[in-house]
């Protein structure tokens, strides 16, 4: 018998939104073997020279101390060049990953990627 457990497949889509903003879209667990993944991604779009990276974790399962690393470089890497990251987030157990680690504070999040879009 199974654990009942349905895992999602790792998955991540990017496409520019506009000229200074960039969207990555996650689906599945950002761990410590998928967040190399998401680094490379985002690390690309500021490379390109996008301001404004919107990260949209909607139908991520789980995020761990490695993924949010990545996440806190990257905003760190937008805000040197004044731009900024925001996360599309509505999952309650996301959500208090971000609170219990305090990051809550420190990152834009929005719970639809309409809201991210619309305030760009």
């Amino acid at each position: 018998m199974g654990s009942g457990r349905v895992e999602i497949a790792f998955h991540i889509d990017d496409e520019p939104v506009d000229a200074s903003t960039h969207l990555v879209v996650v689906t599945g667990e950002i761990d410590l073997f998928t967040a190399p993944e998401l680094k490379a991604r985002l690390t690309a779009a500021i490379d390109e020279g996008t301001s404004r990276v919107i990260v949209d974790l909607s139908a991520v399962t789980f995020i761990d101390s490695s993924s949010l690393g990545v996440l806190i470089g990257a905003h760190k890497q937008l805000k040197l060049s004044g731009g900024g990251l925001v996360i599309v987030c509505d999952d309650r157990t996301i959500m208090n990953t971000f609170k219990i680690t305090g990051l809550d504070g420190v990152f834009e999040i929005v719970a639809s990627r309409a809201d991210a879009v619309a305030n760009t």
